[in-house]
């Protein structure tokens, strides 16, 4: 891997600057609420093992808006986005006054949605809740996608649902993929695909390993496959015919400033919190249990945010194992909180991954 050029190491330290300003006010400007951990598919990659019904009961919304009034009370309800995910947040018959209690706060509000059960009469209910962006998934063509997905059918829900999106034209929308070994060299049959929808906006994603993908050697991308995926995304938005970038899967080296819009940077506990199902007060919903910081039910939502996510915020102690050494730790900041286990070890370096193929 060549190293970083004069000017992109200039840019990267500016940024790490600017960054390190943030850390200090760690001002929340997305929050996510995991609505639900009940879920209609059965998706290879699943970080939390959703099923259709599940031993956590589905958060009343009456206490979730709790924490929104807490959130007024400091900040502008309108510069923070309440991201609603899952499970799957159309498993709840009463998501659409989940909405409007959002709404009538003056919280803009999205979802993240597998797009199955998203119905046209679905989709104009909650528009009249406030529904300002979603995302769908799309992990494929229709062959490809069922099997990710475990549900027959799946593809063409999906793919209903975002024509439905597009072509409604009333909110922020964009479509994500989780990039695997059967869907890496159908890349651009997917892309063309999406393009025909008329899909503006393009997330592509690799899976970490967790859940159910911890055990799937299909879900591995490897060296190879992730530098393959990195040319591709360069390439795509080159092209400029759809908006193509990577998730937030970690320091990409000289890739950084080519793959996204921005340079990496994980907001966890310091943009971005998480209400999960059971209450719990954490950061992205894909962080496991031990970096918890408390939970609605006994602790003030933003006390916490106030005085909690140390570990998020000061991420030194992230400098051992492979990243003790590591030259570009300062900018990476020890990769994503969700690839670190109980024990604060990296399961996975993206960067160790590319570097290791000659």
């Amino acid at each position: 891997m060549a190293e970083l050029s004069l000017r992109k190491r200039l840019a990267l330290e500016i940024h790490r600057k600017l960054q390190d300003d943030v850390d200090k006010e760690h001002p929340l400007r997305q929050l996510f609420w995991e609505c639900t951990l009940r879920c209609n598919l059965s998706c290879r990659h699943c970080g939390s093992d959703c099923k259709t019904v599940n031993t956590v009961k589905d958060m009343p919304i009456e206490d979730f808006c709790k924490v929104l009034d807490s959130v007024a009370k400091v900040y502008d309800s309108h510069k923070v986005m309440i991201n609603i995910t899952g499970g799957e947040p159309l498993m709840r018959p009463d998501l659409e006054r989940c909405g409007r209690a959002i709404y009538e706060r003056e919280f803009p509000w999205g979802m993240v949605t597998n797009g199955f059960a998203l119905t046209p009469a679905r989709y104009k209910s909650l528009l009249q809740s406030g529904l300002r962006a979603m995302t769908i998934s799309l992990d494929g063509l229709k062959e490809d996608h069922d099997w990710m997905r475990g549900r027959m059918g799946s593809f063409d829900r999906a793919a209903a649902a975002i024509k439905m999106v597009v072509d409604s034209g009333e909110i922020e929308f964009d479509v994500v993929t989780c990039v695997n070994r059967r869907n890496l060299g159908l890349l651009s049959e997917i892309k063309e695909y999406l393009i025909s929808l008329g899909v503006k906006e393009w997330r592509l994603f690799t899976i970490f390993p967790a859940g159910r993908a911890a055990s799937d050697p299909d879900m591995k991308l490897g060296g190879e496959g992730l530098r393959t995926m990195m040319e591709f995304i360069k390439a795509t938005r080159k092209e400029g015919r759809i908006k193509c970038s990577y998730g937030c899967e970690g320091f990409m080296g000289r890739y950084e400033g080519e793959v996204r819009d921005h340079f990496f940077k994980c907001h966890a506990g310091v943009t971005v919190a998480g209400i999960l199902a059971d209450g719990s007060i954490s950061a992205c919903p894909s962080i496991r249990a031990d970096y918890h910081q408390g939970n609605i039910y006994t602790d003030d939502f933003m006390t916490v945010w106030k005085n909690g996510y140390k570990q998020y915020r000061d991420r030194s102690w992230m400098k051992k194992g492979v990243c003790a050494d590591c030259k570009y730790f300062k900018f990476c900041q020890g990769n994503g909180m969700h690839l670190r286990d109980a024990d604060g070890n990296l399961l996975t370096c993206r960067l160790l991954e590319i570097n290791s193929v000659k």
